[in-house]
């Protein structure tokens, strides 16, 4: 059982994965920081400020100030501006990395692509092909 465990770990497919996986990780790390550091702020200044996450509804009795206040004190919240920004943020996360899988495919397909066969050159002229050549020119 142990040999059947070292060839499935040895096999190139799951390494590809772990690999995949690792790599994976960290782009998740990089286009989290786009999104929430670039790309949030900006659509926070289009729409004046506004930030979904805070809205929510009280489920129960009692005033709070914000959502922190409600959830600290132990109410019950239906925190649907949390999801908008969750949809939101996915959207937008989805859109980077399309653009992002198009350019590395883009970048592949051109450098996968063949290179053109140089057009195939004209023989030498053998020197039967030279006699012609000139017996045709001393007839005219």
């Amino acid at each position: 059982m142990l040999q059947e465990f070292k060839e499935f770990i040895a096999r190139g497919n799951v390494m590809d994965m772990a690999v995949g996986i690792i790599i994976g990780a960290a782009f998740t790390a990089i286009v989290g920081s786009l999104v929430s550091d670039l790309i949030n702020p900006i659509i926070s200044l289009f729409l004046g400020g506004i930030d979904f996450s805070g809205l929510y509804l009280l489920l129960g009795s009692g005033e709070y100030a914000s959502i922190a206040a409600a959830e600290e004190a132990g109410a019950a919240v239906f925190a649907y501006g949390r999801f908008i920004m969750a949809v939101i943020n996915f959207l937008i996360i989805a859109w980077v990395v399309f653009l992002l899988v198009k350019a590395v495919n883009r970048v592949s397909a051109a450098a996968s692509r063949p290179e053109p066969e140089p057009a195939p050159a004209e023989p030498a002229p053998t020197e039967l092909d030279i006699l012609m050549e000139i017996r045709d020119a001393l007839k005219k």
